[in-house]
């Protein structure tokens, strides 16, 4: 099983909030995203991508006002949380992270032998520049991220059984940004079951450690190195 990061997620109170956000702390103005439909969600991106996360991305993620609210059960990444949409109100923040895997179902069940229910791969899909965009990510009926936002949720690009899943991955639209991740650790009152879930799904490269949960994104940007911290929302 191969899993790696692909992208972080931040989340703002509006796309226009996401934007002055990213131009005012990273010094980079994100590039058009989508909208996700059967989630009500909408979102901008850019690239952050390294030898060491070739397929790494930024996404800005919002509700959009202008859409329906899905018809059965909650948005994905905890973004109907109160506590989570207050917190943004003030300011975008970091909540979450997403890994890329080449075999989700077996990701799934590898969780559900550390007792983590993470939730069904659901099938989505967005129109972008250079065609449709498909995917599975696994969503909770409930729309939890769990731990905080530190377990990542599992996405498989591309149709079931396509060759080139990756033909279509986001990084091959975007352009070079001139933002770049240089770490992502954890800190977590859980970080054994934690350590446990990523080790089962072949997740490297992020650090865990016990202690107050929080999720921190180191970053090079135009703006110095900056550093994004979910504090445990």
């Amino acid at each position: 099983m191969k899993t790696q990061i692909d992208h972080l997620v931040v989340m703002a109170q509006s796309l226009e909030q996401g934007v002055q956000w990213c131009e005012t702390t990273l010094g980079v103005t994100p590039a058009p995203g989508g909208e996700h439909a059967q989630y009500g969600t909408h979102n901008r991106l850019f690239k952050i991508a390294t030898p060491a996360h070739p397929l790494a991305y930024l996404e800005i993620i919002t509700i959009n006002p202008a859409a329906k609210p899905p018809t059965a059960g909650r948005r994905w990444f905890d973004l109907d949380d109160a506590a989570l949409q207050a917190a943004v109100a003030l300011e975008p923040r970091l909540i979450h992270f997403v890994v890329n895997t080449d075999d989700i179902q077996g990701a799934r069940a590898a969780l559900k032998t550390q007792g983590i229910e993470r939730g069904p791969a659901a099938h989505a899909s967005r129109h972008s520049r250079r065609g449709l965009l498909q995917w599975q990510i696994t969503v909770r009926e409930d729309g939890q991220r769990l731990f905080n936002g530190a377990l990542p949720s599992l996405i498989q690009w591309g149709k079931p059984g396509e060759a080139e899943p990756l033909r279509l991955h986001p990084r091959n639209s975007l352009p070079r940004s001139g933002v770049s991740l240089q770490s992502l650790a954890v800190t977590h009152p859980s970080a054994d079951k934690l350590q446990a879930a990523y080790e089962v799904i072949g997740l490297t490269g992020v650090t865990v450690e016990s202690g107050p949960a929080d999720l921190v994104a180191t970053l090079k940007t135009p703006k110095g190195t900056v550093v994004l911290r979910s504090h445990g929302v």
